[in-house]
């Protein structure tokens, strides 16, 4: 059973760290577009602040209409929140997992507060940030701050995919994201690489 996230971690670090962030990615197994991160400092002196979230969840539990409803919350809610992006130029050129730290880096330089410690999605950690940080396994599914977070990543990501519609629209990035379904593999198969696609990812056969 999938559990509803809540403030059960952000209260055991509150009265240590005012200032803590959630982080989580999306877009970091696509085959094209960027991968983004959000990141998401809520308050802590706001006894409704669980109440008014409460239909935030894990991204992928949520339908895109849903999402868009729950944007102006989150960021209505929160004391500070940010979106940072790494191309796919720049995930070819250093791999996944440094891009996805770079965007990580660029969505907390966003945001008007600095947070004073991290609650990170599972391998979304940030070792080169001297900042203290928690990475908890499906923290999307048990953090409120980390679900918030999945879900600015989530529509900013599919907002720039869908925009690239109107430019490419053979390849239809609105249908798919950029990821690997065989309908996309099967354009790129046809119409070859364009300059959004990651050219170091393997495509399944």
């Amino acid at each position: 059973m999938i559990s509803n996230p809540d403030l059960t971690h952000e209260q055991q670090l509150w009265s240590a760290y005012k200032y803590i962030a959630g982080l989580d990615e999306a877009g970091r197994g696509a085959l094209a577009g960027p991968v983004c991160v959000g990141a998401v400092i809520l308050p802590n002196d706001n006894p409704l602040l669980a109440l008014t979230l409460s239909g935030v969840r894990d991204s992928k539990q949520l339908t895109p209409r849903r999402r868009l409803q729950l944007v102006p919350r989150i960021k209505e809610s929160a004391l500070a929140w940010g979106i940072g992006s790494a191309s796919a130029k720049e995930i070819d050129r250093m791999g996944i997992v440094p891009a996805t730290r770079l965007a990580a880096s660029r969505a907390l330089e966003m945001a008007s507060i600095a947070p004073n410690f991290l609650l990170t999605d599972f391998r979304l950690e940030l070792p080169e940030m001297a900042i203290s940080q928690t990475a908890l396994v499906k923290g999307d599914q048990r953090s409120l701050s980390i679900a918030c977070a999945s879900i600015l990543a989530k529509t900013a990501r599919d907002a720039w995919m869908i925009a690239l519609e109107e430019k490419h629209p053979e390849y239809g990035f609105s249908r798919h994201k950029g990821y690997g379904t065989f309908w996309h593999r099967q354009k790129i198969a046809q119409l070859g690489y364009i300059p959004i696609h990651r050219k170091t990812f393997k495509i399944k056969k």
